[in-house]
């Protein structure tokens, strides 16, 4: 009767047949192997540990190496290259009415307070939109007007300048121009500021929604 080999009879692989297999283990893994998983993994009389500090050595000063991670190793790309892996994705959202016709208000108007702007638009401002469009770098406080109560006013910023591609607020399209797109109501301005606003109905969906929600609408 014949017996099958013992394994341990056999010569481990040379070294650099050890770091052939670790290459390939850590190539195909999907998160960080630990030795002890490596040498579970390698035929019997390997030196995992070895072949690890070998291949780290080879790696070394290329654009990807071998890391160390907790108790594992994977390969990572060179730190000093991990800029070009990076990608910017742009995603296309367009802004409800009342962001655009409180944005327009404030680029023709500026500097201008919460309460000129009601006026203007006829109707209440909900505090979301003014927070967004200053979250957005497109809009920014001003200085307080010298008048009772010292109430803040808003101006737009050079990034928004610079989105549009405008050296100043003075070469933004004429009132006309932007009425004439659907972008502001030809609404007159009231006589004095009327207290409290309220907003008609289609525009309260707007105005009092969700603050995270009523500067933008998806597509």
């Amino acid at each position: 009767m014949t017996t099958a080999p013992d394994p341990a009879d056999f010569p481990p692989p040379p070294m650099d047949e050890q770091e052939r297999m670790v290459e390939a283990i850590l190539f195909a893994a999907s998160a960080p192997i630990s030795m002890r998983e490596l040498s579970a993994r390698l035929p019997r009389g390997c030196d995992a540990p070895e072949a690890v500090a070998a291949l780290r050595r080879s790696y070394a000063g290329r654009g990807v190496v071998l890391e160390r991670i907790g108790d594992g190793y994977a390969f990572r790309t060179a730190a000093d290259l991990s800029f070009l892996m990076q990608t910017e994705t742009v995603e296309a959202r367009r802004l409800s009415r009342a962001a655009i016709e409180t944005l327009a208000i404030i680029a023709y108007h500026q500097p201008v307070t919460r309460a000129e702007i009601e006026e203007i638009r006829g109707v209440a401002v909900s505090r979301g939109t003014l927070d967004q469009l200053i979250e957005m770098e497109w809009v920014r406080m001003g200085r307080r007007r010298q008048t009772p109560g010292r109430p803040a006013t808003f101006v737009v910023t050079e990034g928004f300048l610079d989105h549009f591609g405008l050296d100043s607020a003075q070469d933004l399209p004429g009132l006309s121009e932007l009425r004439a797109a659907g972008l502001l109501e030809s609404r007159p301005p009231s006589d004095g500021l009327a207290a409290p606003l309220v907003p008609t109905e289609d525009e309260d969906d707007i105005e009092n929604g969700d603050p995270a929600e009523d500067l933008f609408e998806d597509e």
